[in-house]
């Protein structure tokens, strides 16, 4: 079997030493940069199965990286190397194409999982095709996970009534709320089951190709076109076609949707002769696209189309009784994925989980708990599997906190030295594996010291 290319984007020298020495010896042929700039010319030069690119660069970040490599190859894995605070931000990458991400302190065992994951999904589905799911792999009840409290009993009742119906259903949420994973068990309750679920990431398709990717082309209809392609649509026919993020689409594309759900006809690119489908649309977005409309960027005609039902998902923060159900589903799966018998959660380990505010919801929730099964060595996860962001037990905001939240970031030196501090206790306590005595002396405070700021920042260890 042929030797993956990696290449380790991150502008600090030793951990492109660690990663290349580590993942070379895994049997990958590993390349490094330390800017932007060096990794652009490395990928002109050479073919990349994967890239580890770090958010903050010297010279750009992740997001201006993660959109150069998918317009160089888009069947190129990327995985973003991240900092706590900059959790929000990677998931929302990988709504734009980012494989996943991964928090420092980096693990070995973790980063080598990532890859694998990544390697392995490229190698079962072909590059530039979207995700053809049919009934049996990836439309299965066990994907859907419904929650203890009342947001989710109202939204499985919607979904009872709105699935056996062929209407057009609009599912909003923040990222990493679960939308996919609510249109499948529409599909999986429909009289469509049978056929198969196409999802489209519509951010993450690049806008010359999005029309191709949707409607297909013919031979010829433009440079690179070397034959004919069936687009998404041709691809659902039957069944379920599922667009995620569809404010993303240009006003051009919105146009011919708007004229397929109306008529149920599609027009290749380049082609003159139309073609009838039979295709059930269902939407997503993490956007109000009323605002866009108001702004001009998506069509008032198109919205009233998409969003004949509309299903609104709440973020993790918002349903704190579901928290937990959630965690141990993903405690089973990160079990049955690593081959691992972990029993359960610390009951300290529990709270912290609940206090979470978990910007990237149930994303972020299923990567820490998976990474925290890892790095579990008995029974029980234990604190020390968690990442800094958790630990540091920063409680959740609900809904009617936030406005009070906004007020309290303007005062000053003060608080920012505070945040500060605690940041730094919380790596320096990581980096010693949580052991106490060495953390005061890499801090160069006395234990009694170190012991009283824990406790001042509501830090439990």
């Amino acid at each position: 079997m042929a030797k993956s290319n990696l290449l380790v984007i991150d502008d600090d020298a030793d951990i492109c030493t660690l990663l290349t020495r580590f993942l070379t010896k895994q049997g990958f042929g590993v390349d490094s940069a330390q800017r932007g700039s060096t990794a652009k010319d490395l990928l002109k030069q050479k073919h990349y199965d994967l890239v580890l690119c770090d958010h903050r660069l010297p010279d750009t970040d992740s997001v201006e990286m993660l959109q150069h490599i998918k317009g160089i190859s888009r069947d190129t894995a990327v995985i973003i190397i991240t900092g706590y605070s900059d959790v929000r931000t990677a998931v929302d990458l990988m709504r734009k194409g980012a494989f996943d991400y991964v928090g420092k302190p980096l693990y070995p065992d973790e980063i080598l999982m990532r890859i694998k994951d990544a390697l392995a999904e490229g190698a079962g589905e072909k590059p530039d095709a979207p995700k053809a799911k049919p009934k049996g792999t990836g439309a299965k009840s066990t994907d859907y996970v419904q929650g203890s409290g009342p947001h989710a009993a109202n939204l499985a009742a919607h979904i009872a009534l709105v699935a056996p119906t062929d209407m057009t259903v609009l599912i909003t949420g923040d990222t990493g709320t679960g939308k996919e994973f609510v249109a499948q068990e529409i599909h999986r309750k429909s009289k469509r089951a049978g056929n198969v679920f196409v999802a489209v990431d519509c951010g993450a398709l690049p806008k010359e190709l999005a029309g191709s990717e949707l409607f297909g082309h013919v031979k010829g209809a433009f440079t690179g076109a070397v034959s004919d392609k069936r687009g998404s649509f041709e691809q659902a026919n039957g069944g379920t076609l599922f667009l995620d993020e569809i404010g993303n689409l240009t006003y051009e594309n919105q146009v011919k949707l708007l004229r397929v759900l109306q008529e149920r006809r599609i027009k290749r690119v380049g082609d003159e002769k139309d073609i009838t489908v039979d295709v059930r649309v269902l939407a997503a977005t993490n956007e109000d696209l009323h605002v866009a409309m108001a702004e001009g960027r998506f069509r008032e005609d198109l919205l009233h189309r998409v969003n004949e039902f509309g299903l609104a998902l709440l973020p993790l923060r918002d349903r704190p009784e579901d928290i937990m159900v959630f965690a141990h589903y993903f405690l089973e799966k990160a079990n049955t994925q690593l081959g691992k018998a972990v029993e359960g959660f610390d009951g300290a380990v529990e709270a912290r989980i609940k206090a979470h505010a978990w910007p990237g919801n149930l994303r972020e929730l299923g990567n820490v708990v998976k990474r925290a099964v890892l790095l579990t060595t008995g029974p029980l996860i234990q604190m020390n599997g968690l990442p800094a962001e958790v630990i540091s037990g920063m409680p959740a905001l609900r809904a009617q906190d936030r406005s009070a939240a906004l007020s309290m970031e303007v005062e000053g030196l003060k608080g920012v030295s505070h945040s500060a501090e605690r940041q730094a206790i919380l790596k320096a306590l990581e980096r010693n594996g949580f052991n106490k005595s060495r953390t005061a002396e890499m801090l160069n405070i006395d234990r009694k010291t170190l012991y009283n700021k824990l406790k001042s920042f509501g830090i439990e260890i």
